[in-house]
């Protein structure tokens, strides 16, 4: 609190400039486990500043690590002999300046809820489920707690505690290199059900026992797992940004108020989800709540940050795509899968690249668990495979959704180990474009 305050003070001591602070407080317990064995666990704590200065239109930013008043204000004077050679950005008009907060809750650190032996009695059940299929477990458990203080000189003083968890396991096949992929990340531990966790693991183990095939390029009727359709509308989730708008890079661009999807595609971006990693503010500092993204197929609202809202007077809205959350049908996975005669079962992406990202091209692999569905059942295991499709024509060709969905965690994995989350469910996918085998698994 002492320093927050000694950063208002700084913004109040130079009138002549303009400040914007990010100062984190962050912690982490890092668990990796390799070969069904603890690898390491790293406790880690930092402190760090990032700070933009201005001076009309010239910005000049920097961060500092375990930041005190003294290094900060020595660095304050070596931006001031510098900025004025800066080039200036002609489209800057002002720092965030609506002051709304939100109930900024405590937050329970989840580093001391899931405790080291929390985490290693819930390996050691999923250790013992796939042991007799001859697998073994490889992936990383990680806890976090980071604070953020957001201030700058139009009056922000806001603050925003984050506690996610991210658990990955992959379970490799002794036998033949097989993989299959599960994971949970959300804030409320309480939402992990690690009996459901083992046995939809073991479920994908069990099919990657069986024979490994190849298939032939073509289109094929698929059922996506919720982490490929998430890896999707996460990629897609660029274009619905005010920034894509003004780079030319839209899909979107000119289709407010159109109908562009299945009536049956609902998607929304909810930071308090429950389900959810929760955030209070975008990176401006802007409140930050529940948008409307595509209401039963029509594309509703860009993501409008403070910069591109004002260069392209759009209303401001804090939406960042950190909470998306789709809306679920009425069938189940079993349903979906039994509903088709010859298809496949994908449960992950990766290595994924945008072609053309207006169109919403993108090329990439399956991977860590992919299927041949033969009358209605998983049969076999497939090599993984390179798609060529547009993310517009997937969610196109989407002709059914499960009923239940699930929260799916991404980890940066370096740096502060920044974990998001998103609420998806199965979906089913007709006429989706297998280019090639890679004949690995």
């Amino acid at each position: 609190m002492e320093f927050r305050n000694e950063l208002v003070k700084i913004c109040e001591q130079y009138p002549e400039f303009k400040f914007n602070f990010h100062h984190r407080n962050w912690e982490t317990d890092f668990l990796r486990f390799y070969q069904s064995q603890i690898n390491y666990n790293i406790s880690k704590t930092s402190v760090s500043l990032s700070t933009t200065m201005y001076k009309g239109k010239k910005s000049y930013s920097f961060s500092l690590k375990n930041p005190a008043k003294a290094k900060l204000l020595e660095k304050i004077e070596e931006v001031k002999m510098i900025i004025d050679k800066l080039p200036e950005d002609p489209d800057f008009i002002d720092l965030e300046d609506d002051l709304t907060k939100s109930k900024e809750k405590e937050k329970i650190n989840n580093i001391e809820k899931v405790s080291l032996d929390k985490k290693i009695d819930i390996l050691q059940k999923i250790t013992e489920a796939i042991e007799p299929f001859d697998f073994k477990i490889y992936g990383t458990f990680i806890c976090n707690y980071r604070t953020l203080y957001i201030i700058n000189s139009n009056g922000l003083n806001k603050r925003e505690i984050c506690s996610p968890i991210f658990l990955e396991v992959k379970a490799v096949s002794n036998k033949n290199e097989v993989t299959v992929l599960e994971a949970y990340g959300g804030e409320n531990f309480n939402t992990f059900d690690v009996e459901r966790f083992t046995k939809d693991l073991a479920a994908k183990v069990e099919a990657a026992t069986g024979e490994i095939v190849d298939v032939e390029p073509g289109e094929y009727e698929v059922v996506l797992a919720p982490r490929c359709i998430g890896d999707y509308l996460m990629y897609l989730e660029s274009s619905m940004t005010a920034r894509s708008l003004d780079t030319k890079q839209s899909f979107f661009e000119g289709k407010v108020g159109q109908k562009i999807f299945p009536e049956n595609i609902t998607l929304t971006d909810d930071p308090e989800h429950p389900d959810l990693i929760n955030f209070d503010y975008n990176h401006d500092g802007h409140i930050y709540k529940k948008l409307p993204i595509i209401e039963k197929g029509v594309f509703k609202n860009f993501m409008v940050d403070n910069y591109y809202g004002r260069k392209l007077k759009m209303k401001k809205n804090g939406a960042e795509g950190s909470g998306l959350v789709m809306e679920t049908g009425n069938k189940t996975r079993e349903e979906l899968i039994g509903s088709i005669k010859r298809g496949l079962y994908i449960s992950s992406l990766h290595y994924m690249n945008f072609i053309n990202r207006k169109e919403t091209s993108v090329t990439g692999l399956t991977r860590d668990g992919t299927f041949l569905i033969e009358n209605g059942k998983l049969t076999k295991a497939v090599n993984n495979l390179r798609f060529t499709e547009k993310i517009s024509d997937v969610i196109n060709g989407i002709t059914d959704i499960e009923n239940q969905s699930y929260t799916i965690p991404s980890s940066s994995n370096y740096g502060e180990f920044e974990i998001y989350s998103a609420k998806m469910p199965h979906v089913k996918v007709k006429g989706f474009k297998i280019s090639s085998s890679t004949r690995t698994v």
